[in-house]
């Protein structure tokens, strides 16, 4: 399973339909050190992968439709057997064509040499300002050279303009081989996390269940986690992003596991919280309940044509209802939503755009105020939740938490698929009924 070459040279294709008379320049991740000179495993940049499926480091790719010739090229490590012996095989320069279908590859040395012929001619360069400073200034010194002759030539890229824009909305509608690859992902993860719901129990330890879940993510083909795993017992579960996964966990507590593998690239996302004792709590079942009713209610939203936000407005009005039946909260339900006083509570949004990256790239609004309507092929989160943590401090005019309601952490989190008619729960293998929580 993977993405065909012929779809990478579709996306190639509207990429340089977009960008006109222009030259784009994407640039592959850095190597990332863990320690000295120990390197993490590779991870490629999203867009330049997305691009190319091409996953080495020190690797550029120019998109130059105007060029009589070359309209793809690749600059890549060359070959080396020595070098070669000690961190992994080359694709090439050969195989860079061959493989990769570009029309003309370079070694990456000689990038400062080959790249003016594809930049001449340009109107304007297309190309990200990353964190790199040195790279950046490589592109942004070719740009001045070319500049300073546009008196005489009359010709020159007249501006850098930021290739996100190009990229984003063709990375945010998902094609039907990207779907494949993260039904995968999501299937994967589905059997990770039914498994750490047999698994867990009081006494073991919160890494101990995290072993497991990973071990399944790279058994079952995936390339290991989409994200680190949160395995968070007890009030540990009020830490949005705990990533610790140390504590020993206890009876009567809530377990919430909030993990996805990544599959070729493409990630799952995926929270379930349940008793470790098997049964909740008066208070736990409470809080379960609402959270479960928000998202279901929240998924009903999922439609195309709709405005992204709805599924997070009506998560908000679920929980603030449910919130003010159980007196945490006091007062007007509107004046609550719109003054933010569930806050202490529901502090995150409902949902993300999901795909190669976790956090997806792709706008959520088309201007400052309107909201981006679903369409067929977007991916999104669903994950409303309510965090009462032993340091609540409630908001002014709100009453006083009781501490039997301290230490209570519960989010629920499906990932979907937006179709022409409504919606497909990618991740529905997981159960999440207050009856398949307890046993």
């Amino acid at each position: 399973m993977g993405i065909e070459q012929q779809e990478y040279r579709q996306r190639q294709q509207e990429i340089m339909s977009k960008i006109g008379g222009g030259t784009a320049i994407f640039r592959s991740a850095p190597m990332a050190t863990m320690h000295n000179d120990v390197e993490y495993t590779y991870r490629q940049e999203s867009s330049f992968y997305y691009l190319t499926g091409f996953n080495e480091p020190e690797a550029v790719a120019v998109f130059a439709p105007h060029h009589p010739e070359h309209q793809y090229i690749l600059f890549v490590q060359p070959k080396d057997p020595e070098r070669e012996t000690w961190t992994g095989y080359r694709c090439g320069v050969e195989a860079a064509k061959e493989i990769y279908g570009a029309d003309e590859a370079y070694p990456i040395q000689e990038l400062n040499q080959k790249l003016p012929q594809y930049l001449v001619d340009a109107d304007r360069i297309y190309y990200h300002l990353g964190n790199d400073e040195s790279f950046n200034n490589i592109i942004v010194s070719h740009w001045q050279k070319l500049m300073r002759g546009y008196q005489r030539n009359g010709t020159a890229p007249l501006a850098i303009e930021d290739t996100r824009p190009l990229t984003f909305p063709m990375r945010l509608v998902k094609s039907p081989g990207e779907i494949a690859m993260m039904r995968r992902a999501m299937e994967i993860s589905a059997m990770a996390h039914n498994r750490a719901r047999e698994f867990a129990e009081p006494g073991i330890y919160e890494y101990q269940v995290q072993a497991e879940i990973e071990h399944i993510f790279r058994k079952e083909g995936g390339m290991g986690i989409a994200y680190p795993s949160i395995v968070a017992s007890g009030e540990n579960a009020c830490i949005l992003h705990y990533i610790e996964n140390e504590r020993q966990i206890q009876e009567n507590e809530l377990l919430l596991i909030d993990a996805g593998c990544s599959y070729g690239y493409y990630n799952s996302d995926i929270t379930r919280t349940f008793p470790v004792s098997g049964k909740f709590t008066a208070e736990q079942k409470a809080l379960y309940e609402i959270v479960l009713e928000a998202q279901l209610q929240a998924i009903a939203e999922v439609q195309p044509g709709k405005p992204y936000n709805d599924f997070h407005d009506m998560a908000v009005c679920v929980i603030v209802q449910g919130l003010l039946d159980l007196g945490l909260l006091r007062g007007n339900l509107e004046e609550i939503i719109e003054e933010e006083k569930y806050k202490p509570f529901y502090m995150h949004r409902t949902g993300h755009w999901l795909g190669l990256d976790v956090h997806d790239v792709g706008i959520y609004k088309s201007d400052r105020k309107t909201w981006q309507n679903l369409q067929p092929g977007h991916i999104l989160t669903v994950e409303p939740g309510i965090y009462i943590s032993p340091f609540i401090k409630a908001a002014e005019g709100q009453p006083e938490i009781p501490d039997r309601w301290k230490g209570i952490g519960i989010r629920i989190e499906d990932d979907l698929l937006v179709t022409k008619e409504g919606h497909d729960i990618l991740t529905a293998d997981v159960p999440k009924s207050v009856a398949d929580m307890e046993r």
